[in-house]
């Protein structure tokens, strides 16, 4: 049961630190943007935020993955020596594989997701739903039109983050999972895409992306009835003071 949660140190770190980030980022953004159609300016500002946040837990976000590819030879023994294997045995670059795949997804990932959320929530809020659910609901509803949309770049960027001197232990073997691991070295974000589509059609560009919606509906649905609520509440104590 263990194996399932593999991962979830760096996870939590990464989901602290990029939230406050970019709910950071996207207000400031917001409050500092021109006036213009509501759906733009929460693509710009998420666009913003998403691309600030990633870029500043990226390496964080690259440990999660390793250690969920982990099988059941590990190939880290811990955080600290995870962190001390890539510094010594890849350098500095080594916590920035992917990156490139990472900030491409983020930025329209979190553009489309705060635009189709601003689009959603003035209609969807209103409506007498459970627990005053109807932010989480636009959430959700946002969060698969976005997901599904630059899922792709996920696919290459969790490939790419898997490279590096120890890529061949996360899948042992010299099956097909073997050379989704390994071949990817040094092909970048296009080269990774077209190699994928050569072996395993486009479809492959879309592999796992029924797991990564039921994750992520409910994960944004949570994350923007708790933003929304959070900020209703620190707008209260301004005001009462």
């Amino acid at each position: 049961m263990r194996a399932l949660w593999k991962g979830n140190i760096p996870a939590e770190l990464l989901y602290v630190t990029y939230g406050a980030l970019q709910f950071t980022a996207y207000t400031t953004c917001t409050s500092l943007l021109p006036p213009m159609p509501p759906s733009i300016a929460a693509f710009i500002a998420g666009a913003a935020a998403g691309g600030t946040a990633t870029t500043a837990t990226y390496p964080l976000d690259l440990l999660r993955t390793r250690f969920a590819a982990q099988g059941a030879e590990r190939v880290y023994s811990s955080l600290l020596g995870s962190i001390r294997d890539i510094s010594r045995d890849e350098g500095a670059r080594g916590f920035f594989q992917g990156i490139g795949a990472g900030v491409g997804q983020i930025v329209p990932y979190m553009g489309f997701l705060f635009a189709a959320y601003e689009s959603f929530r003035p209609v969807i809020s209103p409506l007498d739903l459970p627990f005053g659910s109807g932010d989480a609901t636009a959430g959700a509803m946002a969060s698969v039109i976005a997901k599904t949309g630059v899922f792709p770049l996920d696919v290459i960027r969790k490939r790419l983050q898997v490279q590096g001197p120890t890529r061949t232990r996360f899948v042992p073997g010299t099956g097909k999972g073997y050379r989704a691991v390994a071949d990817y070295a040094g092909l970048g974000v296009l080269g990774t895409g077209k190699t994928i589509i050569k072996r395993e059609g486009w479809r492959g560009l879309y592999r796992g992306l029924a797991i990564g919606l039921v994750k992520s509906a409910p994960a944004s649905a949570v994350t923007m009835w708790t933003y929304e609520r959070a900020l209703r509440v620190l707008k209260e104590r301004q005001i009462a003071k």
